[in-house]
Parts: C-alpha cells; structure tokens; sequence
C-alpha cells in the first residue's frame, strides 16, 4: 500500500517550501480502517501522522497524503446518525437563510454532502440542492433519501459537467472538505466555474486556534490534512478571487469555523468579524512556531494522565469499555498506547461500524444494547465532542454505579 502514499514539499495554501515539522505523533493506520472478523489476523499497515508549519504563510498541515480513494470511497462516517449534527446542520441552514434573504429558495451546491443532512433543511425550506460526494454506498443513501446526488470528487471537469447540466449556483458549502483535500486550488476553482457572481462560497472545518486551546490533537489523522486559521487562508481565498466576507465560530468538532466567501468584488460587505478574528490570531501567536512546541508539550502531560489512570483503574479489577468510534479514536489510541489490554469493546450508534473491529486495534465495535449486557466499570467516552448527549442519553449506566471517563479536552470522570 506504500504507492497509495505520497508526500508533498510544498504548503498546501501558498506553495512555498519553508516547512517545519511541529508536531510528531505514533504511526496509525487510516482512522476508518475498520475491518471484519475474517480479517482480524491481517496487519494493517501504519502511515506517518506529522504536522507541519509553513514559515511563510504560517498555514498547518500534514505532508503525508494517503490516497483520497482509499479514505472515502468506502466511508463509513455519516452526519445523520448524531442527533447533535442533525440539530446543527439545521441551525447551519436556518442561519444561512435568515443572513441571506435574496438568496431564499435559489440553487444549493454541497461539496462533500455526505448523507445530505444538511441540504435536506434547505430542500425543506424550498431550495433546489445538489449534493457530490465521493462515498459511493453513502451517495447513495442521500439519492434514496430523496437529496439528489452525484458520486465523485469534486474537480474543475465535474463542475463544467455540472454547470452545463444545472446552471449555477447561489449558494455553495463545503464542510470539512477544506481539511480533508489536498487540492484545495481545484475546490477553489471548482466553486468559481459554479457560483453565481453575487452567489457565495462557504466553508466550515475545524478551528486551528480550538485544537489548540483545547488540545484537541487526536483531531490529527490522515483524512485531516490541514488544520485552518484565518490568516493564511485569507490570503489563498484572495490569490484565488474570492473574498472573506463573513466569519462564525461554532462548536462542532469540539470548536470549528464557518467561513463566508465570495468572488472578489461581489455585493456584500465585509464583516467586523474578519478583522476580529484576525486580531485574535495574532494575539493567540498562531503565527509563531513555538506555540506549536508548547502543545507538543501538552499532548505528552494529557497521556502521561490518561495513561495513569487507566493502568490504575485496571489493576484495581475494573473493566473498562469504549464509547464512540470516531475517526480522532483512533490517534488517541494510538499515540496514548490504549489497546484491547485495557478496552474490552467499543459501542457505536454508527450500523456502518458495529460488528466491525477497530483501526489496528481490533476491537470488537458493537451496540449501545451492549453495555447493559456486558456492564463494564467505566465507559471511556472517545466521541468526546458529544459527551454531554452520551452521558445524558445513557444515564441508566451511571445510576447503576457505572462511570464516565472524557479524556478531552482535560481529563474528567464523571
């Protein structure tokens, strides 16, 4: 699989060469390599997880590029299995409509659509919608559902196709498709051949500035191939013409942002929230080097802690099982050298995932029914970012004595 392996030597936003590795985590293999009982005794081969920070445009990023095939043509990650994506895909939508009024039941473009969670809530509010995404069984999932879509990557031919067929379009999203590609020029360009020139061109993708003040480094695996601040991105926004008009913070993803572009010269202002959130970069030093030493630092205190108390807990008899079998898992199993010596099985809500067995790993991915049944001690909750609704949903397991344990952004049992 090594020919499925390329590396880059140039920054992915502005192409210089200046690159300085930041941060070092242990090899995993792709974070949704998940595989069946028969392959159970089959190595899975491991991939470099190496950060690195451009020294001219300061943009944060992996080198290593698996190829984008093997990630997601056979995905197994869908929004509409989380209540918690539902309601913010909803929120996303019904925030768009109310800022953009004159673009109300126009043409919407998903780029990365996924299940078409997020394009339902427009068809619903009377948007005509698209959706391209390359995982083949979920494409078709969204078609069945009735959220029309077209399997493949996005690229520059596709969108001619596409605009030819279906016109252009005023709104287009892309969410974590900006952290996910290696081409980010093509998806550029590509919204530039189909986005009507007062149209606008959004973006949402984990926030650098989140992973950072919250630790979040397990957000670092190979389908995350950069990790975005504004700055840079701004400037390759405007090397491409189109312009940041807008920006939002939300939580997803433990802390994301969602940014509004258009063409350069389009109709709308440019948002206070621009230079706000330029300011607060500045000040928060994402554009020095040695702040990524000092998180370097702070991934080895956070396993040094998660470490003790597990191998703690284990010697003192208790069992311990895994909530959530999200891609960041499986960083954080790797790099905190957590295995089936320490979890006995992992519950996800995902039918894609249960009876699967885990990246590398090899454990066993079954049911939430499972855990009334088995009864572990402490359930050791790797969907972190949706704690709260675990917790809440499964507060039967704590009443019988059980515990919860969320490992990010600091260690906490509950």
């Amino acid at each position: 699989m090594k020919e499925s392996l390329n590396k880059r030597n140039d920054c992915r936003l502005c192409g210089d060469k200046k690159l300085k590795s930041v941060i070092s985590l242990t090899s995993t293999p792709p974070a949704n390599a998940f595989i069946t009982k028969e392959q159970i005794n089959n190595k899975q081969e491991r991939f470099p997880l190496e950060v690195f920070f451009c020294e001219n445009c300061s943009h944060v990023q992996m080198l290593d590029i698996i190829d984008p095939k093997i990630l997601f043509e056979n995905y197994v990650y869908i929004s509409g299995t989380s209540p918690v994506f539902i309601n913010h895909f909803q929120d996303y939508a019904n925030n768009v409509i109310k800022k953009f009024p004159e673009l109300q039941k126009k043409f919407v473009i998903d780029f990365g659509s996924n299940d078409g969670t997020l394009l339902r809530f427009f068809k619903e509010a009377g948007f005509s919608v698209l959706g391209i995404d390359p995982a083949k069984d979920i494409a078709r999932r969204a078609n069945e559902l009735g959220i029309e879509t077209v399997t493949g990557f996005i690229s520059s031919e596709l969108a001619k196709e596409i605009r030819k067929e279906k016109g252009h379009a005023q709104i287009i999203t892309a969410n974590n498709v900006f952290a996910h590609s290696d081409d980010l020029k093509g998806i550029a360009d590509s919204a530039s051949i189909l986005l009507e020139d007062s149209g606008i061109f959004i973006i949402e993708v984990s926030y650098l500035l989140d992973v950072l003040e919250k630790n979040l480094f397990d957000t670092i695996y190979h389908e995350h191939l950069a990790y975005h601040s504004i700055k840079p991105l701004s400037n390759f926004f405007l090397k491409n013409d189109f312009e940041i008009i807008d920006i939002l913070r939300v939580n997803s993803h433990g802390g994301s942002v969602r940014v509004i572009a258009q063409k350069r010269g389009g109709p709308y202002p440019v948002s206070r929230s621009v230079s706000d959130i330029l300011k607060l970069e500045t000040e928060m030093k994402l554009d020095k080097i040695e702040t990524y030493h000092i998180f370097s630092e702070n991934i080895k205190k956070r396993k040094e802690e998660l470490q003790s108390l597990l191998n703690n807990l284990k010697e003192d008899g208790k069992s311990i099982a895994a909530f959530g079998a999200p891609a960041k898992a499986t960083t954080l199993m790797y790099h905190f050298d957590i295995g089936s010596e320490i979890i006995d099985f992992i519950v996800d809500d995902s039918p894609l995932k249960q009876g699967l067995f885990s990246p590398g790993k090899h454990i066993e991915i079954v049911p939430s029914s499972e855990i009334e049944k088995r009864n572990p001690d402490y359930l050791l909750i790797l969907a972190w970012n949706f704690a709260e609704s675990i917790m809440n949903n499964h507060a039967d397991f704590k009443l019988k004595g059980g515990h919860f344990i969320v490992p990010i952004p600091k260690v906490r049992i509950h």
